[in-house]
């Protein structure tokens, strides 16, 4: 069934499909954690700076069946000065949103479109493609792995006031 799909760019007529689809990934993150807001509130904010971010060497990228719309991308060029890492970590390129509709999923169109995503960023000399993932969400890790992504870092989150949760360590053998 993936081979029925065509990736191409975005444009002005894809707008409400790419809203529908920022709120689907927004409630779809929802289940998963309580730290994402409502996707209907944030969509058009959110939709706003997924543009202006792709409008800098970056891109939405669409995927469609038969001109229906199936699914997107978006990715960017991102350039830091972390002091510890190599010139070539410091400037890679970034997957910031990656959503296939719930009727489209388990077909293996996310790892089309995240090699979509890495051939409109090749050009621009990038070497490394990142992306961050809720560590619950299971699904979105299988597919990055299967198209080849493996863990860089970890981010670990807590809520403050949370007691550690450990057993006493164990008391030392009388000498």
């Amino acid at each position: 069934m993936a081979n029925d799909i065509r990736i191409r760019q975005a444009g002005p007529a894809d707008r409400a499909a790419l809203r529908e689809a920022v709120i689907e990934l927004q409630e779809f993150e929802r289940r998963l954690s309580d730290t994402r807001r409502p996707g209907e509130e944030i969509a058009n904010a959110y939709l706003a700076r997924m543009e202006s971010r792709a409008a800098d060497n970056g891109a939405i990228l669409i995927a469609e069946a038969d001109g229906a719309f199936v699914g997107f991308v978006t990715c960017q060029l991102q350039e830091v000065d972390y002091i510890a890492e190599t010139p070539d970590s410091n400037r890679f390129g970034y997957v910031s949103d990656i959503c296939v509709m719930p009727a489209w999923r388990g077909r293996r169109i996310a790892c089309l479109l995240l090699e979509a995503a890495e051939r409109h960023l090749a050009p621009l000399g990038v070497t490394r493609l990142r992306i961050n993932v809720l560590a619950n969400n299971t699904s979105a890790r299988r597919s990055y792995e299967h198209a080849s992504f493996v863990a860089y870092e970890v981010l670990y989150e807590k809520t403050m006031g949370a007691s550690c949760r450990h057993r006493d360590p164990p008391a030392d053998p009388v000498r």
